[in-house]
């Protein structure tokens, strides 16, 4: 492991052994240096203030995680860099048991024993959920809405057979075997 790497990791890992059973605070302010050690493949720039609480219970801890700031993505149709707002907010619960395993998304089994819990994993993933499937720069984003038809909520299309009302004759031929 690298050293740089530890740092970063340590910066974020939470010793849960010593925690009393009742909500803890954490706060992070996530930027560059975040993302060049967690994976710049997601995300290569952005700047996050992130709020982490951790509800100890006696047999699970439940973590609520919260993000607000900015991702510099590049734009998937002109290259060009942009500024993209997050707000988001996700919990996961985190149970005790006998080996580690995630059983869903939002349930993860850890052993009794564990020292110390990694949230800046978590914190990565939530990113990554709230980043925009299609990278689309914001000027481009209203030549998009401008196809789009509000009224039954999918993308209007139009060819010229539709518009003179001419039917291929396969089609005819085709419906009469119904």
């Amino acid at each position: 492991m690298r050293p740089h790497f530890q740092k970063v990791v340590g910066e974020f890992s939470v010793h849960i052994i010593g925690l009393s059973n009742t909500a803890h605070e954490f706060k992070y302010h996530l930027e560059k240096s975040f993302f060049d050690e967690f994976g710049r493949d997601l995300l290569e720039e952005g700047s996050f203030d992130a709020g982490v609480v951790l509800d100890k219970h006696e047999t699970f801890i439940e973590g609520s995680f919260s993000l607000k700031g900015t991702a510099r993505l590049v734009c998937d149709r002109s290259l060009e860099p942009f500024d993209y707002p997050i707000d988001f907010s996700g919990k996961v619960v985190f149970k005790y048991g006998n080996e580690e395993a995630e059983v869903t998304d939002e349930i993860v089994i850890i052993p009794h024993n564990k020292p110390s819990l990694n949230v800046g994993q978590y914190l990565f993933e939530f990113i990554g959920l709230a980043l925009p499937m299609k990278r689309l720069h914001p000027k481009y984003q209203e030549q998009e809405e401008d196809d789009f038809d509000e009224t039954e909520g999918r993308i209007v299309y139009s060819s010229s057979a539709e518009n003179d009302g001419d039917v291929d004759p396969r089609w005819e031929q085709l419906k009469k075997l119904k």
